[in-house]
């Protein structure tokens, strides 16, 4: 048996590393799905492959398995209400939201910062979570849209100014 971890605390810990905040949203037959996600990750350039996960908890984790395209929505720094909005099980996420559903790319929430549609790849075990690995099939980015981002157990700004071009990948990747 390993060593016994406090759970709050270990949240707190990982709470110590930003990350952006999206919904992830497709349509089975008729019904709209969306959840907040902060697991989102690109995972391979080739192919094209993102990751996120959905608490084995959710209610609607057995649609999401059954879902045949997604979209990953990265939300503005202006989208904090959109973010609380789904991230609240059982309730009506969609009332007063002109999205945009389109066949094969999941619904599109307005003023995001990037939006990747994405087929499924593959679903692995996560522990109390279920890992979704998707293909990117599509995607838009809008540059002159800031990402909404959390830390510390609450929402957080980016900070503005110029940023130092990166060239990537890092060479510590190699």
């Amino acid at each position: 048996m390993g060593p016994v971890i406090d759970v709050r605390s270990f949240r707190q810990a990982l709470g110590q590393f930003p990350t952006g905040v999206c919904v992830v949203t497709s349509v089975i037959g008729t019904e709209k799905l969306g959840v907040t996600i902060s697991s989102f990750n690109s995972l391979s350039l080739d192919p094209p492959l993102i990751l996120f996960s959905i608490d084995r908890r959710a209610a609607s984790l057995s649609l999401w398995m059954q879902a045949e395209c997604y979209a990953i929505n990265v939300l503005s720094e202006n989208q904090a209400d959109l973010s609380s909005r789904f991230s609240r099980p059982l309730t009506n996420k969609w009332e007063g939201i002109a999205c945009e559903t389109k066949v094969g790319h999941g619904v599109i929430l307005p003023g995001t910062a990037a939006v990747f549609h994405c087929a499924p790849w593959a679903a692995h075990d996560g522990g109390d979570h279920l890992l979704f690995i998707g293909r990117v099939t599509s995607f838009q980015s809008f540059r002159d849209r800031r990402p909404l981002v959390f830390s510390q157990g609450r929402y957080a700004a980016l900070e503005s100014g110029s940023h130092n071009e990166v060239s990537w990948p890092l060479a510590m990747h190699y």
